[in-house]
C-alpha cells in the first residue's frame, strides 16, 4: 500500500464550512485523505468536484481531525454546538488569523480528551492557488500529543510549506502590523480610490497590490482581524499619528 493511501485510511478530516479558504482547504487535503466538507447550503457537487465528500454537520464532527473554516466571529458559537459532537480523541484545528481569542474559546468549550492545535495559514486561494510551495503556516501548540504534533509538522513540511512555531501572543503581536496593518492601508487606498495610472512608478504598483489583495477578502475578515486582536488598535493609531506627523512637517 502507497503512503498516499496508506494516509487515506488512516486518517479522516471534517471541515465546517466551504467558503474561498474551507474550499482550498478541502481541495489540498483531499488529495492526501479522506476528507468530508459540511456547508450550510447545498454545494455537493463542488465538493465532490474537487475529491471531497459532502456531509452533514455530524458527520464532519466525528472524524480524527475538525477543522472549521468559519469567520472569527462565528467561531465561539460553532464551537458550542460541535462541542458534544466531536470524538473524545479528535484533533480540532483552527484556522483563524488570530490566535490569543480562539485558543481562549476552544480551550473552555471543548471536551478536555479532545486535543487542540491552533494554526493560521498564511496563504490564501489567489496566493496558493497552484502551489504551497514556501507559503508559510503558523502552529500554536495548545493540547496535542507530541508524537502527533512532530506527524503534522512533517505533513505540512512535505507540502513544502514553511513552518513557524510560535506563542498565540506573538502571532498576534506581529500580525498585527503584517497583515492587520496592510489590510488597513489596502482598504484606505480603496476608500482613497487608487486605480491604475498611465504615468505610475514602480512604488505605486505594489501600493495597488496591497489594493488588490484585500479586495479579494470580505469586510468581515477585515473587522474580525482587527476586532478580535488586542494588537491592532494600538499599531493602527501609531501608524495614524506617524502619517499626521509626516503631514505637518510638509507644512512648515
Amino acid at each position: 500500500m502507497s503512503e498516499t493511501s496508506k494516509r487515506k485510511k488512516d486518517i479522516k478530516i471534517g471541515i465546517i464550512g466551504f467558503g474561498r479558504f474551507g474550499k482550498l482547504t478541502a481541495r489540498y487535503l483531499s488529495k492526501d485523505m479522506d476528507v468530508f466538507v459540511h456547508t450550510r447550503s447545498d454545494k455537493s457537487s463542488e465538493i465532490c468536484e474537487i475529491g471531497a465528500h459532502p456531509a452533514n454537520l455530524e458527520e464532519a464532527c466525528k472524524q480524527d481531525i475538525v477543522i472549521p473554516t468559519v469567520p472569527i466571529s462565528t467561531l465561539e458559537d460553532m464551537l458550542k454546538k460541535i462541542a458534544l459532537l466531536i470524538k473524545k480523541d479528535a484533533l480540532v484545528i483552527d484556522v483563524c488569523s488570530v490566535k490569543e481569542y480562539p485558543i481562549k474559546w476552544m480551550k473552555e468549550l471543548l471536551p478536555q480528551t479532545v486535543s487542540i492545535l491552533a494554526t493560521h495559514p498564511m496563504f490564501g486561494p489567489d496566493s496558493a492557488a497552484d502551489s504551497l510551495k514556501e507559503r508559510k503556516i503558523v502552529l500554536c501548540k495548545v493540547r496535542i500529543e507530541e508524537n502527533f504534533y512532530n506527524k503534522i509538522k512533517s505533513y505540512l513540511s512535505s507540502k513544502r510549506l514553511t513552518v513557524i512555531e510560535t506563542t498565540p501572543e506573538d502571532h498576534d503581536r506581529q500580525i498585527a502590523v503584517s497583515l492587520s496593518l496592510t489590510h488597513f492601508i489596502g482598504r484606505t487606498l480603496s476608500q482613497y480610490g487608487a486605480s491604475e495610472l498611465l504615468i505610475d512608478t514602480e512604488g505605486y504598483k505594489r501600493l495597488l497590490h496591497i489594493l488588490g489583495v484585500v479586495e479579494h477578502d470580505t469586510w468581515q475578515l477585515f473587522e474580525d482581524m482587527n476586532r478580535y486582536n488586542r494588537y491592532a488598535k494600538p499599531e493602527r493609531t501609531a501608524f495614524m499619528a506617524a502619517m499626521k506627523t509626516v503631514n505637518e512637517r510638509l507644512k512648515e
